[in-house]
C-alpha cells in the first residue's frame, strides 16, 4: 500500500488531537493576575502536550519519509500510536487541573510511556515492511533512555507528583534537538 493515505490520515488525526487540547483550555474568570495565576498550570500542561504532539508529527514524518510502501500491520502499528496520542488531551487536562494530585500526573506519564513504545514499534514494523531495519533508527539511544525516563517519571509521581513533569520536559528538549546521525541518513 503506498504511504500517503496513512500519512493524510495521520496528519488530520493529529490535527484534532491539537485542537481538543486548545478547547480544553480555560480562561480565567476575570481580569485580575490572582485568576491568570490560577489557570497557568493548565496553560503550561497545554504547552508541554503540543509540543509532545509536535514531536510526535515531525518524527512521524522523518520516519515515513524513509519508506516507500505501508502494510497491514504497518497500518495497524500506526493506528496504535494514534490511539495513545488521541488520549492527550484527557490527561492533559486532567493534570492540568490536578497539578500536584500524583494519580493524573502519573497517568499523563504513562500515555506518554505508551506513545513512545508505540512510536517504536511502528519504527519497528515500517522497517521491516520496506526491508530498512537498519536505517530506520527505532534501537536507538533516545528510544531506550525515553523508555527508562518515562518509566522512571510514572514511579516519581505517584511519589511526589512534581517530579514527573520535570522528567517529562527533560525528555522533550531531549527529543527537540536532532540528532545528527540521523538527519545524516
Amino acid at each position: 500500500m503506498n504511504k500517503t493515505r496513512l500519512e493524510a490520515f495521520s496528519d488530520g488525526v493529529i490535527a484534532i488531537i491539537i485542537t481538543i487540547m486548545v478547547l480544553e483550555l480555560k480562561p480565567p474568570h476575570s481580569t485580575t493576575a490572582a485568576d491568570l495565576a490560577s489557570v497557568l498550570p493548565g496553560w503550561l500542561r497545554y504547552l508541554l502536550s503540543f509540543v509532545y504532539v509536535g514531536i510526535y508529527w515531525v518524527n512521524h514524518h522523518a520516519l515515513l519519509d524513509r519508506v516507500t510502501r505501508v502494510d497491514g500491520a504497518g497500518l495497524w502499528a500506526n493506528l496504535h500510536l494514534l490511539f495513545w496520542m488521541s488520549l492527550i488531551p484527557y490527561v492533559t487536562a486532567w493534570a492540568g487541573e490536578n497539578p500536584m494530585a500524583p494519580v493524573p500526573v502519573a497517568l499523563y506519564g504513562v500515555i506518554l510511556l505508551l506513545c513512545s513504545i508505540s512510536f517504536i514499534l511502528l519504527s519497528w514494523r515500517l522497517g521491516v515492511a520496506n526491508a530498512a531495519g537498519n536505517t530506520l533508527s527505532w534501537r536507538n539511544r533516545k528510544n531506550q533512555l525515553s523508555i527508562v525516563l518515562y518509566s522512571l517519571a510514572v514511579l516519581l509521581s505517584l511519589w511526589y507528583a512534581p517530579l514527573g513533569p520535570i522528567i517529562h520536559v527533560i525528555l522533550a528538549i531531549v527529543w527537540i534537538r536532532p540528532d545528527i546521525r540521523e538527519s545524516r541518513a
